[in-house]
């Protein structure tokens, strides 16, 4: 039996026309036994019914569907495009435009639930910004007060009171810098300069200006035997610098008393570079693990505000990172540590 599925207005005309024809001519060749006039009645029965169908299917059900594109598309159609719809689109079998429909309706469906997942992203980021400056306006508010209520009077408490606020202005200070940083990187306003350097060197050297906060806690600060050999990257050595101290950073806070932060660098494919930077610490639950690179985003009372940042510096990580074309990972164990992985383009 001919196959139905994917026809065009035209075969569909002249499939239908022949199934009306065919048993219509033959009844009439019965009560006449004619056979050249069974053939004319075939033939005025055919191209009558093949004329009508073509029409009723092009005027009616296909001008819906035309109709049915251009709200899909949300466009003012085009002469080019007129031509298309009246035209090429007939050309479509229903089953095209159903499968046309379903393909269009998944993509709103995906489009709505990105935009839900970004709305809620979006009061989350709010309430958190809201909540990241509340904190040390209202600290310094209170200090402020209190020096005007006449605590000014006392040079000891005055001194203290103003220090306290000074730090507090410090940390909005910090924010609004990562913030600002943050919005250029995503609008790429903060263009990159790349270079080639020496990766273990860099490390070092962020080693280097961390060693107080680092002693302080007396955390030994290495890289990986075996991957001291000279590695050589292409990237903005400012940039993958801060991306380094960041981690380190993070490592420090978070590393336990006498622990270790190691660096490890492998050669990959021979055109991309792994750098892995690795701690001892608190850890991160593994529930947390895909939402650390989001701005403000805190995992437990372990990694409370009260250890001190803005919540944002591996947020910043990841869009530099990513401004590189590369890609920054994670992972991590609770009471083990933590691995915060990226890699960066070979010499």
């Amino acid at each position: 039996m001919l196959a139905t599925k994917n026809l065009s207005p035209q075969q569909l005309s002249l499939y239908t026309a022949a199934i009306l024809s065919v048993p219509i001519t033959a009844g009439y060749f019965i009560m006449h036994p004619k056979w050249w006039v069974a053939l004319i009645v075939f033939v005025i029965i055919f191209s009558g019914s093949f004329l009508l169908i073509k029409f009723t299917l092009e005027r009616f059900i296909y001008r819906k569907i035309k109709l049915i594109y251009k709200f899909i598309y949300q466009t003012k159609a085009s002469r080019r495009e007129e031509t298309y719809y009246k035209y090429i689109l007939p050309q479509k079998s229903i089953d095209e435009v159903r499968e046309d429909v379903e393909n269009w309706a998944i993509q709103q469906k995906k489009e709505i639930e990105v935009l839900k997942s970004n709305e809620a992203y979006r009061k989350e980021f709010l309430q958190n910004l809201a909540h990241e400056f509340k904190t040390p306006i209202f600290a310094i508010q209170g200090y402020v007060d209190t020096l005007l209520d006449g605590a000014i009077e006392n040079k000891d408490v005055s001194k203290k009171f103003l220090e306290n606020a000074a730090r507090n202005v410090d940390r909005m200070v910090t924010l609004v810098s990562d913030l600002d940083e943050i919005t250029k990187l995503e609008s790429g306003e903060q263009p990159l300069y790349k270079v080639n350097f020496i990766i273990q060197d860099l490390i070092k050297e962020v080693y280097e200006s961390l060693s107080i906060k680092t002693a302080g806690r007396n955390i030994k600060c290495t890289i990986k035997k075996g991957c001291d050999q000279t590695v050589v990257v292409f990237g903005d050595k400012e940039k993958i610098k801060q991306v380094i101290i960041n981690i380190v950073s993070n490592s420090t806070k978070f590393g336990k008393e006498n622990g270790h932060i190691v660096a490890s660098i492998y050669k990959t494919d021979g055109k991309h570079v792994l750098i892995e930077i690795s701690d001892d610490g608190i850890g991160i639950s593994e529930e947390h693990l895909p939402r650390i690179f989001e701005r403000f985003y805190r995992t437990d009372a372990g990694r409370s505000r009260d250890i001190g940042g803005t919540g944002l510096g591996l947020a910043i990580c990841k869009h530099i990172i990513e401004a590189h074309g590369q890609t920054i990972h994670v992972r991590s164990k609770p009471d083990i540590g933590t691995t915060i992985g990226f890699t960066l383009e070979a010499k």
